[in-house]
């Protein structure tokens, strides 16, 4: 289809233009004189063009997982959420701990990514945390290196490991969490948990181990990305590491922005690690992400069969998607409400975390017209993955198109 976008919000540079936009099929140009004048079969308004999104953690689940969600469906899933360029995390089978395993990987990405899959090497092999992984070996094809889904528990592994990532020049992707401080639990340790009857997991288990890695940050100069904050404390200890000018940057994700325990329900759909904590801690990371100290918005999409999310909260796998819903969720909770900018949004999901990745490959665009209001359906889904906690959520912002490299990867168009 060729499509007029008029008056178009475009984001340039950091800043947003109205523009009269021509889509062509595949490329954009701005309509200059008569419109008149231009071949389109199709005219939107209330329309924003910005980069592809980015997503820095992605559970893809392939090669091992398949069941879940695949390289395909994941990759369609996140072009139709507005990205072209995510980054897969390595708790696969095989992990991706060598190069030989991880070759595994890229013959898929290659074969069925739709967008760009930027793929992490394990730290430790098998994310055992007792050996390291070959990382030398898959330096040059692997965006950082995780043990994601696992703390890594020793202090002398992650600063063995900060002194390899350093000297291949890789960032070290840490999930944090004291597997001591865990205690059997699986929400938060907080009023709903003890309400409920239900065994919770202590903000300490998250923040403990931040707190010991910036102090090896500090030592080794290894540059550290810290995964899917959720506490008041973690925003407090990352402020104050980046104060003493540590290389250290943060995610979090839009669960923790606009839910806390309050909002939990008996449902696998509610259940994710970290896990949705306290009111307090939902308002430190809001604020988080206004100063600064948390530089940008991952979805940690995580899917699983329906029967794995079907065991209620105690019994149900940790994890929820949201690569589909991240932009829409966002810009209507906060864009729409006057608490950032649009095109801040669009700097914290897609520009700071090419930025901090160093990610060039080709940034596309997509296509949302804000101003379409709808329900989240799982249904609708194209990810194989249906638990989310804003089931039923109405939301504005619709994914009207997404491009990359030249080609059409989700279209939504219509006459």
């Amino acid at each position: 289809m060729k499509a007029l976008f008029r008056g178009a919000l475009v984001y340039e540079n950091g800043t947003m233009k109205k523009l009269d936009m021509h889509f062509d099929g595949t490329s954009l140009s701005v309509c200059e004189g008569d419109v008149s004048t231009f071949d389109f079969s199709a005219i939107f308004d209330n329309i924003a063009i910005f980069p592809g999104l980015c997503d820095v953690h992605v559970h893809l689940r392939e090669p091992g997982f398949s069941y879940k969600e695949t390289i395909a469906s994941g990759t369609l899933a996140s072009a139709r959420g507005g990205y072209t360029a995510v980054c897969s995390m390595p708790n696969l089978n095989p992990t991706p701990d060598s190069r030989e395993n991880l070759d595994i990987q890229l013959d898929i990405i290659r074969r069925d990514g739709a967008i760009a899959v930027l793929p992490y090497g394990t730290i430790t092999v098998g994310e055992g945390g007792e050996r390291l992984a070959d990382m030398e070996s898959m330096a040059k094809d692997v965006v950082g290196f995780s043990d994601d889904g696992r703390g890594v528990q020793s202090e002398d592994m992650m600063r063995s490991a900060m002194l390899k990532a350093k000297s291949l020049s890789k960032m070290i992707v840490a999930h944090c969490e004291d597997n001591s401080l865990l205690r059997g639990g699986y929400i938060h340790d907080g009023e709903y948990a003890r309400a409920n009857g239900h065994r919770g997991i202590c903000s300490e288990s998250e923040w403990g181990p931040i707190a010991r890695d910036m102090e090896l940050v500090s030592e080794t100069g290894c540059p550290y990305h810290i995964c899917h904050i959720s506490t008041a404390e973690s925003v407090d200890i990352i402020r104050e590491a980046k104060a003493r000018g540590l290389n250290v940057t943060c995610e979090t994700g839009p669960h923790y922005i606009l839910l806390d325990d309050s909002c939990l329900q008996e449902d696998g759909r509610f259940k994710m690690n970290p896990p949705l904590r306290s009111p307090r801690d939902r308002e430190a990371i809001l604020q988080g992400v206004l100063d600064g100290t948390i530089d940008m918005i991952a979805t940690d999409h995580a899917p699983h069969s329906a029967e794995e999310k079907s065991r209620g909260l105690e019994k149900s796998a940790m994890g929820v998607v949201g690569i589909e819903t991240a932009f829409p969720l966002l810009y209507t909770h906060l864009v729409k409400t006057g608490i950032i900018s649009l095109d801040r949004l669009i700097y914290l999901m897609s520009d700071r975390p090419r930025e901090r990745f160093n990610i060039t490959t080709d940034p596309g665009f997509t296509v949302f017209k804000l101003d379409e209001k709808y329900t989240i359906n799982p249904d609708d889904f194209l990810s194989m993955g249906k638990a989310t906690p804003f089931e039923g959520d109405e939301v504005y912002g619709k994914c009207l198109l997404t491009v990359y490299n030249g080609r059409v990867v989700y279209s939504d168009l219509k006459d």
